[in-house]
């Protein structure tokens, strides 16, 4: 494993959620996110998917050699694996088991689909008291787009990040990463952290209602505190920041350097360090404010000063004058720097390479344990767990109510 000066995956440490059981029945990003986290944290957490799979088992290239989709495997490591069908009553009656012994379960279905099921917010309350529901939707249930499906990208769109990223004089552009997604996931797992500590004292669980477009909403900042406080509508500016100056990226001898000067301290010592301290007496540029409203003037004086330093070098000399700046990396040169190394950020451990989980705690560390399990690696050995026999067991395979399959080559759930 990489990140050997980091305790993250230390084996056999204690963790915060060890004896937290978490039903996983949602599929794609925000939800095996979520679940993902709570499973390096120690949760033993259940991925239950539908006989067919999880669609992004297919998404890709690239591929790993057992043909599951890379895509996959970033979202669903340190859980056990059943493939269920939940269509039908036997599937069901599994998941009832299931919930029953659960502490948390995350899904991410149609508006409609578990009330479908027979299992409305008041069923689930009541036949499960001490659960906690995480229900991850595009909008939400109601209101006037509840139930509306929802993916990233609309939803990037719909509440307004598009409108804000891009070139200036551009077309909306989606961010490159899905970022709505991302911070659902993130945000869920929070959400489940506080119902849980909540359950501490009331002995009740409770629904974390989690909606892409709340995600994307509280994302606006500072536009929306701008906009909402007398500003005007923004506007896509590139890399730059509506309310501060410099902060840009900017052509250098041997690549791109993002530079964000912060206040005028960091100012007048950049300005030192290019070799342009006379910037700092210029009424144009005195203040932060002054640098903002004469952006386009100062912008064009540091594209031509900046243009012969090299990026290694011009950092160096910055972060010794405590002014915050770096090169913009590549994919693969952030994943191999020392700095993402040095914290543990990328996961190696035998086959299995992903991105670690971004929350360190000192004492007890989240952690990988092992590799995305193969589609219903673990059918078998969870419906032992919870009380099925080998008869009822053979009848579920055999009517497809469950899939089960061996273990993948190099996977050891321990």
């Amino acid at each position: 494993m990489s990140g050997a000066d980091h305790p993250n995956g230390v084996e056999g440490a204690a963790r915060p959620l060890d004896g937290v059981t978490v039903v996983d029945l949602s599929r794609v990003l925000a939800g095996p996110l979520c679940g993902q986290m709570l499973a390096d944290h120690g949760a033993e957490v259940i991925k239950v998917e539908p006989p067919a799979g999880d669609d992004t088992r297919t998404w890709g290239p690239p591929f790993l050699p057992d043909g599951t989709g890379a895509y996959f495997t970033g979202l669903n490591r340190n859980k056990h694996n059943i493939a269920l069908d939940l269509r039908t009553e036997a599937g069901m009656e599994v998941l009832d088991r299931l919930l029953a012994d659960a502490d948390v379960v995350i899904e991410n279905f149609k508006a409609g689909t578990l009330e479908k099921w027979g299992l409305s917010d008041d069923t689930i309350a009541q036949r499960y008291p001490r659960l906690i529901h995480c229900r991850i939707t595009g909008f939400g249930t109601d209101g006037p787009m509840g139930g509306a499906p929802g993916y990233d990208a609309v939803l990037q769109a719909y509440g307004a990040v598009m409108s804000i990223n891009g070139e200036a004089g551009g077309p909306p552009t989606r961010v490159g990463v899905p970022i709505v997604d991302m911070m659902t996931g993130y945000l869920s797992f929070s959400g489940i952290l506080l119902a849980l500590r909540e359950r501490d004292a009331s002995g009740r669980g409770q629904l974390v209602d989690a909606a892409l477009l709340d995600s994307a909403i509280a994302m606006l900042h500072p536009h929306s505190a701008n906009l909402l406080n007398g500003g005007d509508e923004p506007v896509r500016m590139g890399s730059a920041h509506s309310n501060v100056a410099p902060y840009d990226v900017f052509d250098v001898a041997d690549g791109q350097f993002f530079l964000a000067v912060g206040n005028d301290r960091q100012f007048r010592s950049f300005a030192e360090v290019i070799g342009l301290p006379e910037l700092v007496d210029d009424p144009r540029f005195a203040t932060n404010g002054d640098r903002v409203t004469n952006y386009p003037q100062l912008r064009a004086v540091l594209a031509e000063a900046l243009a012969g330093f090299a990026r290694e070098a011009l950092g160096a000399s910055l972060l010794a004058r405590g002014v915050p700046g770096g090169p913009v990396h590549t994919m693969s040169q952030a994943l191999a720097d020392p700095q993402v190394r040095h914290r543990g950020m990328v996961l190696e451990d035998g086959d299995y390479r992903g991105i670690a989980n971004p929350v360190k705690l000192g004492r007890t560390p989240a952690g990988y344990r092992w590799a995305p399990r193969a589609k219903g690696a673990d059918t078998r050995a969870v419906l032992e767990r919870h009380g099925f026999d080998d008869q009822r067991i053979a009848g579920f395979e055999a009517d497809g109510t469950v899939v089960t399959a061996g273990e993948p080559a190099g996977a050891d759930a321990r």
